[in-house]
């Protein structure tokens, strides 16, 4: 028995060995080895030789070619079934599954490799109609369920395509819940690139798949939109599934997965679903919902050549006249018009405008270059302006008419009459005639009266937003084109604009006018005040800006309806724009709405006083006013007492910043203000403090001690359970501080200043801060300590080159973004003084704290260990640690504290003696008898405090930088509280806990984190 195995491992041994050279060998020796294996007296005998034979492979760590192509071979070689012994086949099948399955749990990991991998390619090349019994597959699938959990990423990717032929069978569904599971937790992009290709079309996987083309690695999300081309049909998605895959995909930041979503697009869903009708298409889309969505598609679509320009027809086509003949004398004709559904007046808007950009764009290139390359440009531009007035319609007559038909349809049709609106913008005003039927049409529009409802109870209701001309910002934005395109003089469009609003608001002055009128009125002012470039154009006409202001604007903020003081109080904010100097009653009207009106009022005011106060500046907006202010602000101080509204004038004897900094500090100040777009005051206040902070430097009327309080609040609120519900005030956060650090250095200042305002603001039970369950002081200190960290990354983060390239004239375009670290900072914006602070705020405390105060004292000297001196920055090392042969004087050390504004009385020459040097004596004490387990639990937190204990660390002459930084802090900590320790007695540490927390697991938990 033993020869007759050694020749069938010789023989196989040899075939392995020819196969892994070319694949091209791999046909005939399949053969061969299938005829050895129908030889063999005993198949169980064929299957150990091929085993032992095969044992080498595991060994075979690298994916070597040579390797592949044996594991390939093998695979296929399991699957081959002869016609004459089919049943031997199978059961060498059962044996070499089982013999891998061994291997597959081995604790080798290349084993386990090998093993997963070419049991992945036998399920995959496996035939259908294969007999397997149920008991071997479920130890297959049970073996590759735990390999999808094994630490190697390449076991786990195998064991995902072994499992990825099972997924379809209902009767294994909890291995597609397993694969669900895993694919929002894995690391690896291959690993989720697997699980994504193996993963079934069906309503439970859609939402996954989706999810995966926002997927970080590019090869995850291309994979994605390939999974969606090929087991996705265009009918099987929702609505709002296909605009998140094609919004996601067209704008994609890398090409291969941008091509890739096009290609599902043009491949799958325009050809095979829509018969290559790119309006068929749109119709899938809801292109009145998702209009961005459906613009964008037919960019990508024009952009690729996938539209037929010359067969699309003509708008003309939906404008016919008939004639009616009488005895031979012709009538006047008259207009039968077609209406458009929306996705058509949107194929058509796009389809024009790519016209005329292409043949603006060739027209430049003409005029750009010379000769023949300039005449061929030139012809494409006239062959595209050929084929754009061949779509358009004949006649700006044609086109009103057009134009009134879809707008007299009704709602129904609004959509498409804004897309014809837009069109206008491309037509052709330049002749008189022309340009006085499109005046009358512009008129029309401007004074067409609101839309509305009547209520049960007979009360009319506005249909839109209640600010913008048709309720509508998008409407009013075409209205405004297509009056700007029509009227292109200048001057003309305010004098247009100025004219409809003296008419629309004679009622307004005579105050005869209802809601409605004074909401048309202030649109159109609104449309004015958008467009005007300056005040200038709209003096000495009619109606000049301040009859608007007197007569218009200020007696519309104090209507008694909340939509005509919502719009007043918007139109008020452009007309500051405008303004050279921001008037006196503007400016106390918007102060007046900030703190007395209801929530919508409060938000526009908000957003109003932002507004003048970043364009005027805010000292600008404070001499408006006409006296002298108070503010909180020019005290170099970090505290803040919230302005008291209560009284009825308060709000005018503060400064602008104070007067929105209380909106910020007061909770109770428009608590439950929402409006309709989910915004609040706070959100908006803190969204435009973020803009001052910002650009700071451009505001030097700022006192710069009050961007420390700005900044710490602006902190507090990002990482507050409110900003969870504000997405949008979220992402404005972050991108602000992922960018204010690096701008400048005097903005790492102000954030090393503010660190400490921080830390005390947020943490449970020190400063008058609220306490709570063990819970929930555990949550509010992980918060604290989290926003810690997060503002000393800010405070490493590496500055961008405009800040450091003072010295280099010539810019280098091969310079990155950023510079290193190495730069040598200050000690007011780096590291050095952050750890100053933090050091003095540990020894302000006493010895016997509080246990809410120890867990401060304690996270505090966490984040001190975290901080990196500078060798250059002698002073601070100094003071941080003396050296034997290195005294700090007593001036020097003043002298930082005052740079660093910090309130601190060091007394150097009481301070302890200098760290030994190393080897240091061992002492002769007798060492003290541990206390018992139930006092250490109880005073863990106050012998960790460098505030009760003596530090000492052994430094040699050659000591490494980090270990010499841990000793100067050492050191400083000790220096700091030595003349505040005292004696405390055993009896004294077992205080119960305060009313904070009493769970000191809770606190050793929270700061490991």
């Amino acid at each position: 028995m033993e020869a007759v195995e050694s020749q069938l491992m010789q023989k196989m041994a040899r075939i392995f060995d020819e196969a892994r050279t070319s694949y091209a060998t791999h046909n005939r020796k399949l053969k061969e080895l299938a005829a050895i294996r129908s030889k063999v007296a005993s198949i169980h005998q064929f299957s150990a030789a091929f085993a032992k034979t095969l044992t080498p492979l595991f060994q075979v760590q690298r994916r070597t070619a040579s390797a592949e192509r044996v594991v390939r071979f093998v695979s296929v070689f399991t699957g081959i079934r002869g016609p004459e012994n089919i049943s031997a086949c199978e059961v060498f099948l059962e044996d070499f599954l089982r013999f891998l399955l061994v291997g597959a749990g081995a604790a080798n990991k290349t084993a386990r490799f090998r093993c997963c991998q070419i049991i992945s390619e036998i399920i995959l090349r496996l035939p259908d109609d294969t007999e397997v019994s149920n008991e071997l597959w479920d130890d297959v699938i049970e073996c590759l369920r735990l390999r999808v959990g094994d630490k190697v990423p390449l076991i786990r990717t195998f064991a995902v395509r072994g499992l990825s032929r099972f997924l379809n069978d209902s009767e294994n569904m909890d291995v597609l819940d397993l694969l669900l599971e895993v694919l929002p937790l894995e690391q690896n992009a291959e690993v989720r690139k697997a699980i994504v290709l193996s993963l079934p079309p069906s309503n439970s996987t859609s939402q996954a798949i989706i999810d995966a083309t926002l997927d970080v690695s590019e090869y995850v999300r291309k994979a994605a939109y390939c999974v969606l081309a090929n087991k996705f049909p265009l009918q099987s998605l929702s609505i709002k599934l296909r605009t998140i895959i094609l919004q996601r995909g067209l704008v994609d930041r890398c090409v291969a997965v941008s091509n890739e979503c096009l290609k599902l697009m043009k491949d799958q869903w325009l050809t095979k679903s829509c018969n290559g009708d790119p309006v068929e298409l749109l119709k899938y889309l809801d292109v009145e919902t998702y209009e961005s969505v459906g613009e964008s598609v037919m960019v990508a679509l024009l952009s690729s050549g996938s539209v037929k320009l010359h067969e699309c027809g003509s708008i003309q086509q939906y404008i016919s006249s008939a004639c009616d003949q009488n005895g031979g004398s012709s009538t006047l004709s008259t207009l039968s018009i077609q209406l458009m559904e929306p996705e058509v007046a949107l194929y058509w808007r796009t389809l024009c405008r790519h016209l005329q950009m292409k043949a603006q764009e060739k027209g430049s290139d003409a005029a750009a270059t010379m000769g023949t390359e300039a005449a061929v440009y030139a012809a494409e531009a006239s062959d595209n302006n050929d084929l754009l007035e061949q779509i358009l319609p004949a006649t700006v007559s044609d086109y009103v008419s057009l134009v009134k038909a879809h707008i007299d349809a009704g709602p129904n049709y609004r959509f498409a009459s804004r897309q014809l609106l837009l069109i206008g913008s491309m037509l052709d005003f330049s002749d008189v005639t022309i340009r006085k039927v499109a005046s009358s049409f512009v008129q029309d529009l401007l004074q067409m009266p609101l839309e509305h409802e009547i209520d049960e109870n007979g009360n009319n209701i506005i249909i839109g937003d209640g600010i913008n001309l048709g309720g509508d910002k998008d409407w009013a934005g075409a209205v405004s084109v297509l009056v700007r395109k029509v009227h292109a003089a200048a001057g003309e469009f305010e004098e247009i604009l100025l004219g409809v609003v003296e008419e629309l608001a004679k009622p307004c002055r005579e105050r005869t006018a209802d809601f409605m009128q004074w909401i048309h009125s202030l649109a159109i002012t609104g449309l004015l005040l958008e467009g005007a470039k300056s005040l200038r154009w709209i003096q000495g006409k009619a109606t000049d800006s301040a009859e608007i202001l007197h007569t218009l604007l200020l007696p519309a903020a104090k209507h008694v309806h909340l939509d005509v003081q919502r719009i007043a109080i918007r139109c008020l904010g452009l007309f500051g724009l405008l303004e050279n100097k921001p008037s006196e009653e503007l400016v106390k009207q918007l102060r007046l709405s900030v703190t007395k009106g209801p929530p919508p009022i409060s938000i526009m005011a908000c957003k109003a006083l932002i507004d003048l106060g970043m364009w005027h500046g805010p000292q600008e907006v404070d001499k408006a006013m006409g006296k002298d202010l108070l503010s909180q602000f020019e005290k170099d101080n970090l505290e803040y007492s919230p302005v008291n509204f209560s009284d009825a004038d308060g709000d005018l004897d503060v400064k602008l910043l104070d007067l929105l900094f209380s909106g910020l500090e007061d909770n109770d100040w428009n608590e439950s203000s929402e409006s309709h777009d989910n915004e609040s005051v706070r959100a908006i206040l803190a969204e435009g403090f973020a803009k001052f902070l910002l650009l700071s430097e451009k505001y030097p009327s700022i006192s710069a001690s009050c961007h420390p309080v700005l900044l710490a609040k602006l902190i507090t609120i990002y990482f507050s359970d409110e900003s969870k519900e504000l997405q949008r005030l979220k992402q404005c956060l972050s991108v602000f501080f992922e960018h204010y650090a690096s701008l400048s250095m005097n903005h790492k200042e102000c954030v090393s200043r503010a660190f400490l305002h921080v830390m005390r603001s947020m943490w449970p039970g020190i400063n008058g801060n609220p306490g709570g369950s063990p819970a929930v002081v555990s949550k509010m200190r992980k918060r604290a300590v989290q926003a810690s960290k997060f503002m000393l990354q800010m405070i490493q983060a590496p500055l961008y080159i405009k800040e450091t390239e003072v010295e280099n004239e010539a810019h280098n375009s091969d310079l990155p973004e950023t510079i290193d670290n190495c730069m040598q900072y200050s000690l007011e914006c780096g590291e050095e003084g952050l750890a100053i602070r933090i050091a003095t705020e540990v020894g302000s405390f006493h010895a016997k704290k509080t246990p809410a105060e120890r867990a401060y004292v304690s996270a505090l000297c966490k984040i001190l260990g975290s901080l990196h001196f500078q060798s250059s920055d002698q002073e601070a090392i100094k003071l941080m640690h003396t050296h034997p042969d290195q005294t700090l004087l007593q001036d020097q050390a003043n002298s930082i504290f005052g740079r660093l504004g910090v309130d601190f009385k060091l007394d150097v020459e009481s301070t302890p003696p200098a760290v030994p040097e190393t080897p240091a004596a061992r002492s002769t004490r007798q060492t003290r008898s541990r206390r018992p387990m139930k006092h250490e639990e109880t005073s863990s937190d106050e012998e960790d405090s460098p505030a009760t204990v003596q530090f000492a660390a052994a430094t040699t002459p050659g000591i490494a930088m980090t270990r010499s930084q841990r000793a100067s802090k050492t050191a400083a900590l000790s220096r700091m509280t030595s003349s505040r320790a005292v004696e405390i007695d055993e009896e004294e540490e077992e205080e119960e806990g305060s009313e904070v927390t009493s769970d000191g697991s809770d606190e050793s938990e929270q700061l490991s984190e």
